[in-house]
């Protein structure tokens, strides 16, 4: 009994662990996971429409035949009807596979916004944590060395007062008025012998070394950051404003940020569906299959669109990836990393690995989607090179 008791909680532990993973967002479905699928559903679906085509083709090309040899004005006309019946439900035919193609097409291009809206939210994320300013001024001015500021202390007490003075507030922060005005005063302040002012040199040389050489590099990498961060922003206005057309066809007006935070996506395949079965009923009225077309384009022309962000978003993460990549080797320039290793904050090798972290996930989780192959072509636009 007491066996039996433990089996079943074991049981129900795997089962939730198995919910657990089955929600982990890290084994949601990446995007060339997503085009294979959509390549297969594509082709299953073609599949089945060529083995309509077929028969229907013979059908015509057997009442041709019987038109062409028979000379009986009253099966002419039968066969001219029946002809042409043949010939109307191919069209439609056409056209029901086109909407279901579209379908296929549509709700995997939701899926793919939905996970670039995710990559470009996270983005926003990563470039406010890789580096402040705040941090970046602490790293580059040696007014936040503790070191440094000892010692400037210990000149303004021992300063003579006939030769020193005291920098305003504003000259006092600034990493070259600091440092000059310190150096003179330290080598004409008498009150420290020249075996004083060697060592309060040394305690100092690699701090003032370190942030003289790097201040420009890391405050260059602080704006370019911002200014990445300011273009991820507008890319991500450009995915909601994407969304807003993509489903403006279905008739969906929630906004993505607001479907996305309601876990709304169920409801723009609902509405999906009713266009759907609006589109389906217009294409079995043969009159109306100029209109069954304009809403068919309407679906192909969300896709278009959400091509061209696609290409937007390449560029984009392109462009990142060499602003890291030149940001790696400007923090890798450092002359004196090993004679200076003991003083050079713990910060500014934590920023040099997230520089390298960043580099790897933008050739990997940011990573931008090749659209330009002819598999990509197919898929989306069902055009393939050798047809």
């Amino acid at each position: 009994m007491k066996y039996k008791k433990l089996y079943w909680i074991l049981v129900l532990w795997i089962c939730s662990m198995v919910n657990s993973f089955a929600n982990n967002t890290f084994l949601e479905k990446n995007i060339p996971q997503i085009i294979e699928e959509l390549n297969a559903e594509i082709n299953k679906t073609k599949n089945y429409y060529n083995t309509l085509y077929i028969d229907l083709n013979y059908k015509i090309f057997n009442a041709s035949k019987k038109l062409k040899k028979t000379s009986n004005i009253k099966k002419q006309i039968i066969l001219i009807i029946k002809k042409g019946e043949l010939n109307e439900q191919l069209k439609e035919l056409k056209l029901r596979e086109q909407s279901d193609i579209s379908k296929i097409r549509y709700l995997k291009g939701l899926q793919i916004i939905k996970i670039l809206y995710e990559k470009t939210l996270s983005l926003d994320y990563h470039f406010a944590t890789v580096s402040t300013f705040n941090e970046i001024n602490k790293i580059s001015n040696p007014n936040h060395y503790p070191e440094f500021s000892k010692l400037k202390e210990q000149l303004n007490i021992n300063r003579d007062n006939k030769k020193g003075f005291n920098l305003t507030s504003i000259l006092g922060k600034n990493i070259y008025t600091s440092v000059i005005h310190s150096f003179i005063a330290l080598f004409v302040n008498n009150n420290f012998s020249k075996r004083e002012k060697e060592d309060s040199l040394k305690k100092i040389e690699c701090i003032l070394d370190f942030t003289l050489r790097m201040h420009n590099d890391l405050n260059t990498i602080y704006f370019e950051t911002a200014f990445l961060q300011g273009n991820n922003n507008n890319i991500i206005k450009d995915i909601e404003r994407l969304f807003v057309n993509y489903t403006k066809p279905i008739e969906y007006e929630t906004a993505l940020k607001e479907c996305r935070n309601n876990d709304d996506w169920d409801s723009i395949k609902d509405k999906l569906n009713v266009y759907i079965e609006r589109l389906n009923a217009t294409i079995a009225n043969s009159e109306k299959q100029f209109k069954a077309q304009k809403m068919i384009i309407n679906l192909k022309f969300s896709i278009d669109r959400l091509l061209q962000f696609i290409a937007k978003y390449n560029m984009f993460i392109d462009q990142s990836a060499k602003f890291y990549e030149k940001f790696a080797i400007m923090l890798n320039s450092y002359e004196n990393d090993k004679q200076c290793a003991s003083k050079i904050p713990l910060s500014y090798i934590k920023l040099k690995e997230n520089i390298d972290i960043s580099i790897d996930k933008f050739n990997t989780a940011y990573k931008p989607i090749e659209i330009n192959g002819s598999k990509m072509k197919e898929v989306l636009y069902g055009i393939n090179e050798y047809d």
